[in-house]
């Protein structure tokens, strides 16, 4: 029986990468990755020479049960996106599906994740939150956004720059133009900005300034939700002390 090794890449900087991961890049029979190209740039900074076969959102679905086969028969493969883990807003999932369906060990090295520093980073509450990543294009967009209007975690999202000055200003309808947030953008890269503010103030400087390279976008959860819930727990606790 083989492996799979899910194996995060640097989102910027490339010293961000793990001495395993390196290691697992090396030693798999096969690195599947999302982009050969992106990812042959990764391997030859690292002087690695292995076998680089595509598997990407727009394939896996016709290749995660073949590659999970020859694991199961005792190839290890190492799965890459362009950067950040695999399966965060990345391909990734159908191919651990297959494997975990046949038996075969899934392993996911700890490494680089966008959200994760943009989280931490932006000053707002993070011991719960929501990973939303892209919020849908166009249809059923309008319908998720409605149904996070009263969300009490913080919310995160993942964003274009060509999108980023749109997305603002439907939060904004959305959520209220005073909810606090922070937009993140070229993580761990020599121009890493963070945007702290209301949502109404971060618009207003992408409107001003070009956005440029991918943004994570941290937005502070409803806070009347979150007194309801307390008053709510309160009242529990009381008629529990009651009983």
């Amino acid at each position: 029986m083989g492996t799979l090794y899910l194996v995060p890449t640097p989102v910027g900087n490339l010293e961000d990468i793990t001495l395993r991961a390196l290691r697992i890049l090396k030693e798999a029979d096969l690195v599947l990755a999302e982009d050969t190209r992106t990812s042959g740039i990764l391997l030859k900074h690292f002087d690695i020479k292995n076998q680089l076969v595509s598997h990407h959102k727009f394939n896996e679905h016709q290749t995660a049960e073949a590659f999970a086969a020859r694991m199961a028969a005792g190839e290890v493969m190492a799965l890459i996106s362009d950067a950040g883990t695999p399966g965060i807003s990345d391909p990734g999932f159908m191919l651990v599906r297959a494997c975990v369906a046949r038996g075969v060990t899934v392993q996911c090295l700890p490494g680089p994740t966008a959200f994760v520093p943009a989280l931490v980073a932006s000053g707002l509450p993070c011991e719960r939150f929501t990973f939303e990543g892209f919020l849908p294009q166009k249809k059923g967009r309008a319908t998720r956004l409605a149904a996070l209007a009263e969300e009490p975690r913080t919310m995160i999202f993942y964003e274009s720059p060509y999108r980023v000055v749109k997305t603002l200003g439907q939060f904004c309808e959305t959520f209220g133009p005073d909810r606090r947030c922070s937009a993140c953008r070229e993580i761990s890269k020599v121009h890493e900005e963070s945007v702290r503010g209301t949502l109404s103030e971060v618009l207003a400087h992408f409107t001003e300034h070009e956005p440029r390279g991918e943004f994570v976008i941290v937005v502070e959860g409803c806070e009347q939700t979150k007194k309801k819930r307390s008053k709510d727990y309160q009242k529990d606790k009381e008629n529990a002390s009651h009983d």
